[in-house]
């Protein structure tokens, strides 16, 4: 048998591995749960008061290095016995500054907490430098280190996955390292790129994918990350121009600490994945009852004697590990953190598997007085893939039950494959054998990555009010692959077997350079910023196509660059520390455009008050903060696709599409259509919003309003024959708007003596609509069609038109009789012509929700935590290909000499042939899932000293609520066709500080 399998070892391997692993760990758990201790006693009696004099009701007080703690009373008082008089208690109280006593011969103490201005002056990165959390402006939103989700974390956004109002994060499946589509308030173009830009450390990433990745953030290690900041509104996007219009994600990396001890961590996580279900079919013995009920003797001669489940052949449960080594502490005066990590991600369809090797190194010196500081970041990435064919997902859904795996004989590297009749060589009109196309086809890469900068920032001796900052930034991957399917066996048969290889070499480059001045003058203080950006993004791959016989059938080389260049200008001002106000301004150049429109011009502006800093605001207890804030900017979208979208192009032909002179063939080029006056889409966008917290922080929220409207889209339209050299161009056309209202709740419900609960809860309403689509009004024009199917040639149902939300469904409308049957081929006649077709489809739904949701929730009871996270969508609508394509009596046919598995919805609907344009196949995909749920158990001490062991159970994709009938109702597009299934996932973690 022809087995390509060639990572069967190595899975072995990390299994064996896996539980080699668990043992100690466990070993290790299970010892430390057994110690305990007993100590003498010494009784401390406390008030805890504030400033003012007030008590501080629901204080904790804890003896460091221990669970032992108590919590005051109404009148602010504590009881609690102490080892001894060497025990140092630890103060807190939300909202105020953490304070440390030695008791020594102390019995009673009287504590003062002061209010925690460090919290209040928290700085928040934004873009080019940081502000104080409370002086932003902008809608602006911060997720650090310990609200981030746990569990099998491959790539950085599902961190943060369901944490943030506004961000909507849907993965692509669940192969190993699989990317996700992340949209910052719904998508603002049709045609030009949705996704929002990302900034690591600084250092702009390219949107693009990289070859032989499933996800260009894949080659971030997760365990790296310090924090999330997501600027959602163009007053705080705007001043990254061009890039910003989908708004933008900052990730800072941990980094090292003047003055601190080194400290070792170690954290580890294993993991098994198994699949959360399987999509329904017949099974053998149900298949072979329906087509001896309504088969010909020929189609019942087609059944095999088998019973195969073929979606339980081409799934697994699959194991992974990933473990992670940082050393973070500073050298005299130089700050360092070093990291290693190592993950071996394998998927639940069989021959997937991702391995990552990661390191990274940062240091941050300061020198000339902390005139100069330093900040070097250098990380680097080693990925090896294997992909699965995922054709196998549905050829295993249509594939014949009755047939075996292996047909017994050597041909075909002995599967069973459908032969044509007549030449005994595999069909080319049936399903492939979903095993062997697992098995005979090797699909591999290995890339690498290199992302770093080096950032300074002087402060200027003779005037300490200016600070220069340049930061070099590099942004660098090479990626090699290679394709091999065997000559002679079921797939590629008929051009025996395939050999490609493909390389993509990425080279993008940053200088950045800005001057900074602050000023305080009496009750005004002046934040200027002024600079200059250079980003350049150059990419070369070649592509080879073979087959095993050495002939080529494609050999391509490619090479494209594109450049940005800006100048921008930021001023912050701020009045009595009550009244701020920011306006931002950048210029950006695109190569992607003609010199005539190559400039665009962003600008923003915005205006905070802190309302609880009002003088009537004195005395008031009730509000800790209170900031309203409104905001208005443009930014811009230049990311095509495409680097030379204005200039006339010619490409050259395929091999096999030559023109032959004599006995020679030359290969033609052919003109590709352009727009010479193509320009910049930009957005518009307005903001309201209200910062609020009570009780000290303990409650604390936000508000936010928002308007997006996008105006020259760039957009694929139609035109008309002869008037360009294609029948359909990118160009600039309509307009779009989003609008929609976030809401953002934390607090903490319960603080008492070793007992805390923390809950969180976002929730965004967010519609579009298409308000223009054409150059000269034209009430007529039906729309852009869009949402490819599988299914016939060229079939859609979806559309973009004027009036209804992007990606609105468009079909006939189904007639059902008097017993709620669907009437096959019987549909709405909705324009009254008295025909029913195609012109009778109407829009209707769409395709994303119009309101999603995250809840999470920490429970801490002494060394105990309990968390989870839940997510939802709703108002959103899934078209069921897999049923629109499986659910006929067609599949029973036989007329090519095969059989196809029927879904079960074929009994309800009686359907005979496909009815690919009808709304039946349209589904409510609302859905509340349960995505992460850890119990956690901190082993303070085990190690000696200040060390620190927690360890973990984590479970991922629980369950979810939907009334979907289909596999998952989260489709990003809202065209569910046999996507990488997401697992079911529960992970052991342990991790250790010393």
């Amino acid at each position: 048998m022809t087995n390509l399998d060639t990572h069967s070892t190595s899975r072995v391997a990390s299994n064996e591995r896996f539980y080699f692993m668990l043992r100690p760990m466990l070993f290790v758990a299970a010892f430390v749960l057994m110690l305990s201790s007993a100590f003498a006693q010494i009784t401390v009696n406390g008030t805890i008061t504030s400033e003012d004099q007030q008590p501080l009701i629901g204080a904790t007080v804890l003896v460091k290095g221990t669970t032992t703690g108590a919590v005051t009373d109404l009148d602010g008082k504590f009881t609690l016995q102490v080892p001894d008089q060497n025990a140092v208690l630890v103060i807190g109280y939300t909202g105020f500054a953490e304070q440390q006593i030695t008791v020594g011969t102390q019995t009673q103490l009287n504590i003062v907490l002061k209010v925690d201005i460090q919290r209040l002056n928290e700085l928040v990165v934004v873009g080019y430098g940081s502000q104080k959390k409370r002086d932003v402006t902008g809608s602006v939103t911060n997720i650090s280190e310990k609200d981030f989700i746990k569990g099998n974390i491959a790539t950085p956004e599902q961190l943060v996955n369901g944490k943030i109002a506004g961000v909507q994060i849907t993965s692509n499946g669940g192969a190993p390292g699989a990317g996700s589509r992340i949209r910052i308030r719904g998508g603002s173009s049709l045609n030009a790129n949705n996704d929002p830009l990302i900034v690591i450390d600084g250092v702009p990433l390219d949107n693009t994918g990289v070859s032989g990745a499933a996800n260009p953030l894949s080659f971030i290690n997760p365990n790296d990350i310090e924090n999330f900041t997501i600027l959602k509104d163009a007053s705080a996007a705007a001043i990254y121009g061009s890039r910003a219009s989908n708004g933008v994600i900052l990730i800072t990396t941990k980094k090292g600490k003047a003055g601190d001890k080194m400290r070792i961590n170690f954290s580890s996580v294993l993991s098994s994945s198994a699949k959360s279900g399987v999509i329904d079919v017949l099974s053998a013995d149900e298949f072979r009852a329906i087509v001896n009920e309504r088969g010909t003797a020929a189609q019942k001669a087609l059944l095999g004697e088998s019973s195969t489940n073929w979606q339980d052949q081409i799934y697994q449960t699959a194991f992974s590990h990933d473990n992670n080594l940082s050393l973070t502490g500073s050298l005299k005066d130089l700050p360092y953190r070093a990291s290693v990590g190592f993950m071996d991600q394998n998927g639940i369809l069989k021959t997937s598997n991702m391995n990552r090797l990661s390191g990274s190194i940062g240091i941050n010196p300061s020198f000339f007085d902390k005139h100069l500081k330093v900040d070097v970041n250098l990380k680097g990435t080693s990925i090896n893939n294997r992909f699965a064919n995922q054709g196998a997902i549905g050829s295993a859904v249509v594939f014949d039950p009755t047939q075996p795996i292996q047909s017994g004989s050597n041909t075909l590297g002995g599967y069973f494959e459908f032969l044509d009749p007549a030449t005994k060589n595999p069909n080319t009109l049936a399903p492939r054998n979903p095993l062997a196309l697992l098995n005979q086809r090797s699909d591999e890469s290995t890339v690498g990555r290199i992302i770093g900068n080096v950032v300074l920032d002087y402060k200027f001796h003779f005037l300490p009010e200016l600070r220069a900052n340049l930061n070099v930034g590099l942004d660098r991957s090479n990626s090699e692959g290679n394709i091999n399917v065997p000559a002679g066996v079921g797939q590629f048969f008929s051009r025996g077997g395939q050999v490609a290889n493909y390389t993509q070499n990425k080279n993008n480059k940053t200088f950045e350079f800005y001057l900074n001045y602050v000023r305080e003058f009496g009750a005004n203080r002046v934040d200027l910023m002024g600079g200059y950006s250079y980003q350049d993004f150059i990419r070369e791959s070649t592509d080879l196509d073979k087959n095993q016989q050495g002939e080529v059938f494609n050999d391509v080389f490619f090479k494209t660059q594109n450049t940005l260049v800006s100048f921008y200008t930021r001023l912050n001002y701020a009045l009595k520390e009550r009244y701020l106000l920011t306006f931002t301004l950048r210029r950006d150049g695109s190569s992607r455009f003609s010199p005539d429109t190559r400039w665009g011009t962003f600008p923003s502006a915005a205006f905070a008050w802190k309302i609880n800093e009002e003088g009537f605001m004195k005395g008031n207890e009730w509000f800790s903060n209170l900031k309203l804030r409104l905001g208005y900017g443009v930014t811009g979208q230049q990311d095509v696709g495409s680097d030379y979208p204005y200039l006339s192009r010619y490409t050259p032909s395929e091999p096999t599409a030559q023109y032959q002179f004599g006995n020679d063939f030359y290969a033609t080029l052919r003109p590709e259509g352009y727009d010479a006056n193509i320009k910049w889409e930009q957005t518009e966008t307005l903001n309201a919003g209200i910062d609020w917290a009570i009780r000290n922080g303990r409650v604390s929220g936000a508000i936010d309003v928002y308007s997006r409207k996008t105006k020259d889209l760039l957009s694929v339209i139609p035109v008309p024959a002869g008037s360009n050299l294609t029948n359909q161009i990118l160009t600039n056309v309509g307009n779009i708007e989003n609008s929609g209202v976030e809401f953002t709740l934390n607090t903490r419900l319960i603080e008492k003596e070793n007992l805390s609960w923390d809950f969180g809860f976002n929730l965004t309403f967010n519609q579009n609509e298409v308000t223009n689509l054409t150059k000269v009004p034209n009430p007529n024009y039906q729309g852009v069609q869009v949402g490819g199917i599988s299914g016939g040639v060229g079939n859609t149902v979806q559309i973009h038109t004027v009036g209804y939300p992007t990606f609105s469904y468009f079909l006939n409308q189904q007639v059902y009789n008097e017993e709620g049957k669907p009437v096959e081929g019987l549909y709405a006649d909705l324009n009254g012509d008295g025909l029913v077709n195609l012109d009778d489809r109407y829009r209707f739904k769409q395709a994303d929700p119009r309101l999603f949701l995250g809840i999470n929730s920490q429970v801490n009871y002494k060394d105990f935590s309990l968390s989870f996270v839940l997510r939802g969508n709703f108002d959103n609508y899934v078209y069921n290909n897999v049923l629109s394509n499986n659910a006929t009596f067609r599949g029973l046919t036989g007329t090519n000499n095969f059989l196809l598995n029927l879904s079960p919805n074929v009994l309800q609907t009686g359907f005979a042939n496909n009815q690919y344009f009808s709304d039946y196949y349209v589904e409510n995909g609302s859905f509340l899932r349960l995505d992460n749920l850890t119990l956690g158990y901190n082993l303070k001490g085990l190690l000696g000293g200040t060390s620190n062991t927690q360890i973990s159970l984590i479970g991922q994709n629980l369950f979810t609520i939907t009334k979907y009938s289909g596999l998952d109702p989260e489709v990003a597009g809202g065209i569910d066709n046999n996507i990488y299934p997401r697992p079911r996932i529960l992970s052991f973690g342990l991790n250790v500080s010393f």
